[in-house]
């Protein structure tokens, strides 16, 4: 019985992109070719995966996760002039305390919705396309702005290392997403806050995500849950690690060759949890067919899922 998800060192991926900008040192075909059939694996029997060698400095976590409690420590009427009701169609600020449903049922969490930052003169935010739009900072802690725009920038750079990884792992050119689907990928970061020592019901209930990936960093207290081939796994929360999980359009496209693997969360612990998921969503008109795929036949499922 699986009991841990797969652990993948990215490093080689990240070097290989490294020396390819800028002529550093090269890295061998073979071991960016081992990481990608690492990731294939993984996304064919977890939908899901653990990440070290990501090369974020551990420190920028450390900040984000400080300046995020000290503006979740505020009283709701202070954050609530960053509340999402005045965010508009770009879906923005911060949300109360069982204020969101999953599966029909009130997360026992708050949160802050955050997504690519772009300005009121923009073509998509003049035309009002949801999702799109400048984001809201509260006031204190003033640090909190270039904290979250400098890590969504860092996830979005580790998705698509992770993205390109994933088409060479299904036998496409690696820039596939990147010259398709996802050549302006829609980026929206969330920080949660998890009360301590709720027993009785769900912080996040059962569910999937919708888009292509989701890159997620914990602090030290777990809680996360994945329905692995064999049963729930409990997932180390080791704030140096970010864990991965596909999406369902992803899915989708694959046609059940990669899947999108339910989740769910609980603080059971005597302690405040945060969470710090980003996800990595095709470009806002990009038409997503089934991918061009040979080699393995879809899922047994995929027609009836899908």
């Amino acid at each position: 019985m699986a009991t841990d998800l797969p652990l993948v060192d990215i490093g080689p991926l990240r070097q290989g992109a490294t020396a390819a900008l800028d002529d550093g040192p090269t890295v061998s075909e073979d071991a960016i070719a081992t990481v990608a059939v690492e990731i294939d694996w993984a996304c064919r029997e977890f939908g899901f995966f653990r990440v070290a060698g990501h090369g974020i400095d551990p420190g920028r976590l450390r900040e984000l996760d400080h300046l995020a409690r000290w503006f979740f420590a505020q009283p709701d009427d202070v954050k609530a002039r960053i509340g999402m009701a005045r965010g508009g169609s770009a879906w923005r600020g911060w949300f109360p305390l069982d204020a969101e449903l999953t599966s029909g049922r009130p997360d026992h969490k708050e949160g802050i919705y955050f997504g690519t930052e772009l300005a009121p003169d923009h073509p998509a935010v003049r035309s009002g396309r949801p999702l799109h739009g400048p984001n809201q900072f509260p006031a204190e802690p003033e640090g909190l702005r270039s904290a979250v725009l400098g890590w969504m920038a860092a996830m979005t750079g580790v998705g698509d290392l992770l993205l390109r990884a994933m088409a060479v792992g299904l036998g496409l050119d690696e820039d596939w997403f990147a010259t398709t689907v996802a050549t302006d990928p829609t980026v929206l970061f969330r920080i949660f806050r998890y009360p301590p020592g709720h027993d009785e019901g769900w912080g996040v209930a059962e569910h999937t995500d919708y888009g292509l990936l989701t890159i997620l960093a914990q602090d030290g207290r777990g809680g996360l849950e994945v329905h692995g081939p064999d049963g729930w796994i409990a997932v180390p929360a080791d704030p140096d690690v970010l864990v991965v999980n596909l999406g369902d359009m992803l899915d989708r496209m694959t046609e059940g060759r990669y899947r999108s693997t339910p989740h769910r969360v609980r603080n059971t612990g005597d302690g405040e949890r945060l969470s710090f998921p980003c996800f990595i969503d095709p470009s806002w008109d990009a038409v997503c067919p089934p991918m061009p795929l040979a080699g393995s036949p879809p899922a047994d499922d995929a027609a009836g899922r899908w």
